[in-house]
């Protein structure tokens, strides 16, 4: 597609970052994104939420504030009742709400397979943006939520997932990222994405290509969901952790990664954490401010491949 440059669009599909942004005067920028997908849970009001919370998840990766959301809906008319997309819009506006922002309106389609997400516009500083571009050698790499929730979504839908499990990945997927933001921006830190589809790996390398910059992680740290390891030995699969795969090919070294990290890693996210580039004078006081929040690995200079996976 040809380039329309703008002046006042400083963050565009460039840097591979999660949402756009549009600087309106010196001090407000407003950020746009847009997501949506069809379900991964069965409880329709969770559904709603963990969208929701995935739509509105770009605007803090960027560091900015949600304002406004707009509903987007695909939904099978005739198929199921309309309480589900009662259920699935209450939860989304329940998730908007505790945001800070509104759900001020949507489109809605009939389609063949159930699908909900948002249309988000936030705000934030044009000097105190996160995003791809900007991680230094150095620099802590941090992840705010554990991984696995593909594997985990896969166990459940072919009956292998307990009911203790289930609500664990529920609560994750279903938990907004403002904390883990705003504490970003409150420390001066200036690099973050968060990690969705392209999974952990295919995140950090868009960090790590936008900044000319290695990343290097150690597999052993990376937290998980209950047992995310234990089901991908026991043979639990996802169709989105080859894609990934295959997407890294060429960026990834990844020979001295235990085969159940390199799995968790490159597990496809809905709704996952933030991976957050942190200077190490500031490293404590983010980890602190961060519950469940984890050091994974380092900015390096420029190497061979963009990221190492140890």
């Amino acid at each position: 597609m040809p380039v329309h440059a703008d002046r006042r669009v400083v963050v565009g599909r460039e840097t591979f970052d999660d949402a756009g942004v549009f600087v309106v005067r010196d001090d407000l920028a407003l950020i746009q994104t847009v997501d949506f997908f069809a379900p991964i849970v069965d409880d329709p009001y969770i559904f709603g939420q963990v969208a929701a919370a995935n739509a509105l998840s770009d605007v803090f990766a960027m560091g900015g504030e949600p304002l406004t959301a707009l509903a987007i809906v695909g939904f099978p008319a005739g198929k199921l009742p309309n309480s589900v997309l009662t259920e699935i819009l209450r939860g989304g506006q329940d998730k908007v709400r505790e945001a800070g922002a509104v759900l001020i309106g949507g489109h809605s389609i009939i389609d063949e397979e159930l699908k909900f997400g948002l249309s988000v516009t936030g705000e934030a500083r044009p000097d105190r943006l996160l995003t791809n571009a900007a991680a230094q050698p150095g620099d802590r790499l941090v992840l705010t939520k554990p991984l696995g929730t593909g594997l985990l979504s896969t166990a459940a839908k072919n009956e292998q997932l307990g009911d203790d499990a289930l609500a664990v990945l529920h609560e994750s997927m279903s938990s907004l990222n403002a904390l883990a933001s705003r504490a970003a921006v409150r420390l001066g830190v200036k690099c973050a994405t968060d990690v969705t589809g392209f999974g952990l790996l295919g995140h950090a390398s868009h960090i790590a290509r936008a900044s000319d910059v290695m990343l290097w992680i150690d597999g052993a740290t990376l937290p998980e969901l209950p047992s995310a390891r234990a089901l991908w030995s026991s043979g639990t699969r996802t169709g989105g952790a080859d894609r990934n795969e295959a997407y890294l090919v060429d960026l990834v070294d990844w020979s001295d990664a235990a085969p159940a990290d390199r799995a968790l890693a490159l597990d496809p996210q809905t709704s996952g954490g933030l991976l957050v580039a942190v200077p190490p004078a500031a490293l404590a006081e983010y980890l602190s401010a961060v519950p469940g929040s984890v050091e994974i690995g380092a900015v390096e200079a420029p190497g061979r491949y963009r990221i190492v996976l140890r």
